[in-house]
């Protein structure tokens, strides 16, 4: 969050291509959603390498930067740049194409994402106004209940007009203009209107001689976006036609004029019928078979949320609970969350490294109020197995939650209060405790399955380090060729890695970088060099040299994958200073050359030369140690030990 905050302070914008590379951000409960111009400028290693981003998905047509809890400090440090304008640049030229469905995500993400945290706390509210009802704590004729209702239920009441603002400025138009054409649909004249024509003897009423069907247009969803769509085409094309001295007040007024009549006329009515049928649709769907539906959701969401594929639902829960009153989809979302949560308290349970511990439990916390960023990129992804068993959780639970038949009746980001927003209005039922058993199901399931088979088994704390004595050529394990090399044993198999470079020995979770020292790219140790040379840990091969030759990727013979990174932001210098002396592909052994830089020159262009070293695919192995008590070490002595338990023992 430091860097974002930094880096917009300084007017760059190198991650997303530039400045100019910006079309539009918004920002939902966790990351930034960017829409660039040309996605190939951006860089998504350069924010990757820093401790205020978490992961970059580019999904959905746009680039998405996951920054957690503090996403909207970075997104209104965008905006202070930008002199506190909206963060939107001038349409482009030439727009790259896009299909259908990259461009209705983007369309709902950017439509929805600006007020929903506002709407998951009116959720939240809802939900406790009824828990308290249930409980008899506060009767629903009292001033106390009537206030904080009103509190929760304006803005679903009041939906045409926060939408008519979020979808005006999505397409390009006055937002305020979109505004004032959904409070036209809430308006009390028309919801009177509407009133009147349920009874059996009201009259038609006519506009222009053409008859009018008054709906319900308060809480709903559909047709208000229709309508934005079709005000900021006109405000385009009226914007082109009048002359400047008369568009500023003649397009409003022919917008209004125009829209919307047109949206009681015709848009209204088709965007309600499509909403009703989008409705009733999904619902037969799920009566067919709820507990099948309950399993799809609950295994697949949580791979949705990562790519951002999930915003093509949540208006279908939206539209759910206006059409219907209620929304039998979000239930069967809750037991996915906490299938991750349980997979991540698996992880802080059952590892004894201190840092993943102390990442898994804050991934369990944020999971538990609906935020599963922290513990899915931090924790269960990384691991792999870790999400695997999350997502069966969610599968399991999701399945027992359909087969109850549980339903929500206010929406909100799937959390643990989302159980009091499943009350019905009669009372709690057995559809809230089954829901509260699928969710406990989830949870157990993905907690026990991580807690057995998560992470790879250690049986010791600490791998016993080599006499000092030795060398290189004395130790089996380094000097066998890949022929010679034994294999796993009933005793399992420990390598061990040669200290790459000279200098002083630095614990990784001492390094000033969140990202190395947080473990997210393996485990390992750091070196502040002495000397100004690279050299091999052990026979294999070079798997990847960056284009600016501050690291590389190495992999031994026996499947250990290294990542040697000279220096902290060294990617800045763009390879000054660096040289290469090997090439991905070419076969190493222990000692062989491999980088040289300049140590004086990057010192004084002011970089930190502390060199983490850490093995990638740490979660293969059971434990991996530093060899070494003493605080500096010299290229070629053993540096960090890697114990591989025996097959039959995972």
């Amino acid at each position: 969050m430091e860097y974002a905050v930094s880096t917009t302070r300084q007017g760059h914008y190198q991650g997303v291509g530039g400045s100019e590379n910006i079309v539009s951000v918004v920002h939902c409960a966790t990351r930034l959603r960017f829409k660039l111009k040309d996605l190939a400028l951006a860089d998504s290693e350069v924010l990757k390498a820093h401790s205020g981003v978490i992961m970059v998905v580019v999904s959905g047509g746009q680039f998405q930067v996951v920054i957690g809890n503090h996403v909207n400090e970075v997104w209104q440090a965008v905006r202070q740049q930008q002199g506190g304008r909206e963060v939107r640049s001038a349409p482009m030229e030439n727009p790259p194409s896009e299909n259908l469905f990259n461009r209705l995500i983007d369309i709902i993400s950017g439509i929805f994402t600006p007020f929903l945290g506002v709407m998951a706390g009116s959720g939240i509210l809802k939900g406790l106004l009824a828990l308290c009802v249930t409980c008899g704590w506060l009767q629903s004729d009292s001033g106390t209940y009537k206030i904080w209702y009103a509190a929760s239920d304006a803005l679903f009441y009041f939906f045409p007009l926060v939408l008519g603002y979020t979808a005006g400025k999505k397409f390009g138009g006055s937002p305020f203009l979109t505004m004032a054409i959904g409070g036209a649909l809430a308006h009390p004249l028309m919801i009177e209107a509407f009133n009147a024509s349920q009874q059996t003897d009201a009259s038609t009423v006519w506009f222009l001689g053409i008859p009018v069907t008054f709906l319900n247009y308060s809480a709903s969803v559909m047709p208000i976006i229709f309508a934005a769509w079709v005000s900021c085409w006109l405000e385009k094309r009226c914007g082109k036609i009048l002359p400047g001295a008369v568009k500023n007040f003649f397009t409003p007024l022919i917008c209004l004029m125009i829209t919307v009549p047109l949206t009681f006329l015709l848009i209204g009515p088709a965007a309600t019928w499509l909403s009703q049928a989008l409705a009733h649709g999904y619902q037969a769907i799920y009566t067919l078979a709820p507990w099948l539906a309950g399993a799809v959701i609950g295994g697949i969401w949580q791979a949705c949320v990562i790519f951002g594929l999930h915003w093509g639902l949540v208006p279908l829960m939206i539209n759910n609970l206006a059409v219907l009153g209620y929304d039998t989809l979000m239930p069967l979302v809750l037991p996915a969350v906490m299938g991750q949560v349980g997979a991540s308290l698996g992880v802080m349970l059952r590892t004894r490294d201190a840092q993943l511990k102390v990442l898994a439990g804050s991934g369990t916390t944020a999971g538990l109020f609906g935020i599963t960023e922290p513990a899915v990129y931090g924790v269960t992804l990384p691991h792999r197995r870790p999400f695997i068993f999350g997502c069966v959780g969610g599968a399991l639970g999701s399945a027992v939650t359909g087969f109850c038949g549980a339903s929500g009746y206010s929406f909100g980001l799937a959390s643990i209060f989302s159980l009091a927003q499943f009350i019905p209005p009669a009372g709690i039922d057995s559809t809230v405790w089954g829901a509260a058993l699928g969710v406990l199901l989830a949870l157990l399931v993905s907690l026990a399955l991580t807690f057995i088979a998560g992470l790879p088994v250690a049986t010791s704390d600490k791998i016993s380090p080599p006499s000092s004595a030795s060398t290189a050529s004395e130790d089996p394990l380094i000097a066998f060729s890949p022929a010679q090399r034994p294999t796993a044993s009933e005793a399992g198999r420990s390598d061990i890695l040669l200290a790459p470079l000279s200098g002083k020995v630095v614990a990784l979770d001492k390094v000033a970088d969140a990202t190395f020292a947080s473990g997210l790219l393996g485990s390992g140790a750091a070196i502040v060099p002495c000397d100004e040379a690279v050299l091999a840990p052990f026979h294999g091969e070079v798997a990847s040299l960056f284009v600016t030759r501050h690291a590389l990727g190495l992999i031994s013979d026996s499947g250990i994958e290294v990542l040697i990174h000279v220096g902290l932001d060294t990617v800045k210098l763009n390879g000054q200073y660096f040289t290469a002396h090997v090439k991905p592909g070419e076969r190493i052994k222990p000692g062989d050359l491999l980088l040289t830089f300049d140590r004086k020159a990057i010192i004084n262009a002011g970089f930190d030369l502390t060199t983490p070293v850490m093995i990638s695919n740490s979660e293969d192995f059971s434990q991996v140690v530093t060899l070494t008590d003493s605080d500096t070490i010299h290229a070629g002595a053993p540096f960090l030990g890697v114990h591989q338990e025996p097959e039959e023992s995972q």
